[in-house]
């Protein structure tokens, strides 16, 4: 694994990052449907062959759903105002869990993922999910809401965050971008989630400049360079990667001295097909590499809890 010491400069650094745009609110369809053609590509020849096949499966099936199902219920322009003046997320979890369109999506989903290709676990627990009842449901769902995912049920909790990511990303879709404001430093400001990982982005009017992307509601939110995620800190900033040149790695880990964490930073302006779910899966080579150090890791993503 090879490293870099804290604060090297990075040339990408400058430039345009003062005019980025703070927020990008995501496409759903055109999202999930990425991601699936985007894990496809990363199966190839990979050792995470099948996981990451059954992942473009679930992807494939929220981009469906995002296209075929009624529109979400938008949040009202009250609550983003509140939200805005209080700097708080104007999409509140909770009450989502309670909306009949959410519980729509979940069966939906469920249902779909009937003649998804699986193995003999993923398809039991998605039959235990279809004959659970009301109160392990609520329950489950409550464990989405707040990203904490028991190991003991890690499968039936992927199901319905997949299913919530389809609809949380569906709001989300309908939010003026132009309205929201910074929550603080790793916080998504449309629903509070955690970033799953930061990417640096070749996006017109904002190359360079870093997002991070949100793994509930799929916001990407703009972030100072050179900055931790997890406490703010931009001392002891440094990065590691499985490359042996480590400037060419386009997949890194960023790491902190002050809080001892780490959360995984693209660099989609060198590598315009990275995608956060799915690469932040993909590359769990560094993963492994990073628990043999001090640093724990504080990115979120669902689809990677089991390793």
């Amino acid at each position: 694994m090879s490293t870099s010491s804290p604060l090297q400069p990075d040339p990408s650094v400058i430039g345009g990052i003062s005019k980025a745009a703070f927020a990008f609110l995501p496409s759903p369809e055109r999202l999930f449907s990425e991601r699936a053609k985007r894990l496809d590509v990363l199966a190839q020849g990979s050792r995470l062959a099948p996981y990451l096949e059954f992942l473009a499966g679930l992807s494939r099936i929220q981009a469906e759903l995002a296209s075929s199902l009624p529109p979400v219920e938008a949040i009202p322009t009250q609550q983003v105002e509140r939200a805005r003046e209080s700097a708080m997320p104007p999409l509140d979890r909770l009450a989502m869990a309670a909306q009949p369109g959410y519980r729509q999506t979940i069966r939906n989903f469920l249902e779909a993922a009937e003649g998804l290709a699986k193995p003999a676990a993923a398809a039991a627990a998605l039959e235990e999910l279809r004959a659970a009842d009301a109160e392990t449901m609520d329950w489950i769902i409550g464990n989405v809401m707040a990203d904490s995912l028991p190991a003991e049920s890690l499968a039936h909790h992927l199901y319905l965050y997949a299913a919530t990511q389809v609809h949380a990303s569906r709001i989300a879709a309908r939010l003026d971008a132009a309205r929201l404001v910074p929550i603080r430093v790793g916080i998504c400001p449309v629903c509070g989630g955690r970033p799953v990982a930061s990417m640096v982005v070749g996006v017109p009017g904002s190359e360079g400049a870093r997002y991070g992307c949100c793994s509930f509601c799929m916001t990407r939110w703009n972030e100072v360079r050179i900055k931790c995620l997890a406490c703010g800190s931009t001392e002891g900033i440094g990065y590691r990667a499985v490359e042996v040149a480590e400037e060419d790695a386009t997949v890194k880990a960023e790491v902190c001295d002050t809080c001892h964490s780490w959360v995984k930073i693209l660099y989609q302006n060198k590598n315009p097909s990275l995608e956060p779910i799915a690469d932040d899966v993909a590359s769990v080579g560094l993963d492994m590499l990073m628990k043999d150090t001090e640093y724990r890791r504080a990115g979120f993503n669902p689809f990677l809890m089991g390793y």
